[in-house]
């Protein structure tokens, strides 16, 4: 199914006014797909089973293939590790990202990193190394409010902050700041979307922490580019 999804911003934009005014059908940040009309985009909250991946609300993987499977996207993901994926809420996570977690790393102070005692037969009794000997990053945390772009590549322990955006086809090997805009492999800041006073401000605001009621009364200073308007608001 091919979606049209400037129709369906042109819907919104044609009656945004009444939506500012009064919130009848608010979509439900408990159910897997909010929007019929869009069945690649998940609240994925819904559908992930791993306990150490933690996800908050309203934050979407738009996928075509499949968006309710975005599980497969986060590798080399194993218990006797117990790293976690952290990801806040509102962010919007397009087709194709993959979150490598500390399970892909190898053991790297010896002669050779390759794991003999992984591949089997008697290579099974190689030394093996503990896990204090690995070298692990730690919880892949991506904050909220982070838009990042088709098959991104995000690596074992990076921290990526709210507001940030990830280009597409970026590989992510260090911590991104909030509100930065950063491309490439390797993954760097180009820009900063706003000055560091008003990123300040923001990080202080946590829109994304107000009830629904509120932001709902607030879509248009969230949304607008006149910058002006979220200044105005009473936290």
């Amino acid at each position: 199914m091919i979606v049209d999804i400037s129709r369906e911003i042109a819907n919104f934009a044609h009656c945004n006014k009444s939506v500012f005014m009064e919130i009848k059908n608010r979509p439900n940040p408990n159910e897997a797909f909010p929007n019929p009309n869009i069945p690649s985009l998940c609240f994925i909250k819904n559908v992930v089973k791993n306990p150490r991946i933690i996800i908050g609300d309203y934050t979407y993987y738009d996928d075509v293939d499949g968006a309710d499977r975005f599980e497969e996207h986060v590798t080399h993901f194993y218990d006797f590790i117990g790293d976690r994926l952290i990801i806040g809420k509102f962010c919007a996570i397009a087709r194709g990202v993959e979150f490598v977690m500390n399970g892909a790393n190898h053991r790297m102070d010896g002669v050779t990193t390759y794991p003999f005692y992984v591949i089997g037969g008697d290579w099974g009794s190689a030394i093996a190394p503990v896990k204090d000997e690995l070298p692990l990053k730690g919880d892949t945390v991506v904050g909220n409010d982070v838009w990042i772009g088709q098959h991104v590549t995000i690596m074992p322990g990076v921290h990526i902050g709210d507001g940030a955006i990830i280009g597409a086809n970026s590989v992510v090997a260090s911590d991104i700041p909030p509100y930065a805009v950063a491309v490439g492999n390797p993954c760097r800041v180009v820009r900063m979307r706003f000055d560091d006073d008003f990123i300040a401000y923001l990080l202080q605001l946590k829109w994304w922490d107000w009830d629904i009621e509120k932001i709902e009364a607030n879509f248009e200073a969230l949304s607008s580019g006149d910058l002006s308007l979220i200044r105005e608001i009473n936290q």
